[in-house]
């Protein structure tokens, strides 16, 4: 069963003084329920929130499902985000996320790589068409000016990186 750390239940305590409306602090609650959840939103969280927070979880689970950035499954250790609106899609971004699966050992998006290092989805606009393709890496890590090989690189020094070399 899920429940924060002391350490989260203190922040979600603190987000709900924020604000007049508690329920304008879910989208932070969850932000931090996901990261203790080791990335994603189960409905043991939703459940967990709901009972902290005082907001019923139906509440709660309309703005985790409507946002794409809470992710409903598990991922991989690097949630990799690619692009595929107007521009993105126009140069290539249904190409760059199909080869990174690939070389991730991913058959289809949102699943987790037998490594357990990558989960690849498609997403509508990460506001950077002047940039485009584009993706980002887990919450904090934007990467612009794409390929196919450029992609494809980046996996392998991901797949690098988690191994320590």
């Amino acid at each position: 069963m899920f429940k924060l750390s002391d350490e989260g239940l203190k922040y979600v305590k603190t987000e709900l003084t924020r604000y007049e409306a508690k329920q304008s602090a879910i989208i932070r609650c969850l932000y931090r329920a996901q990261d203790e959840n080791n990335g994603w939103v189960s409905q043991e969280v939703i459940q967990h929130l709901s009972e902290v927070m005082e907001i019923p979880a139906a509440q709660i689970e309309e703005v985790a499902t409507f946002y794409t950035m809470f992710n409903k499954t598990p991922v991989g250790k690097n949630h990799i985000q690619v692009c595929v609106t107007l521009t993105c899609g126009m140069l290539g971004g249904r190409e760059l996320c199909d080869s990174m699966m690939k070389e991730a050992g991913c058959k289809k998006e949102g699943e987790v790589s037998p490594d357990g290092l990558f989960t690849f989805s498609k997403v509508e606009c990460l506001g950077s068409c002047d940039t485009a393709p584009m993706l980002q890496v887990n919450r904090d890590s934007y990467i612009e000016n794409l390929n196919t090989e450029k992609g494809v690189e980046l996996v392998r020094n991901l797949r690098s990186k988690a191994r320590g070399h």
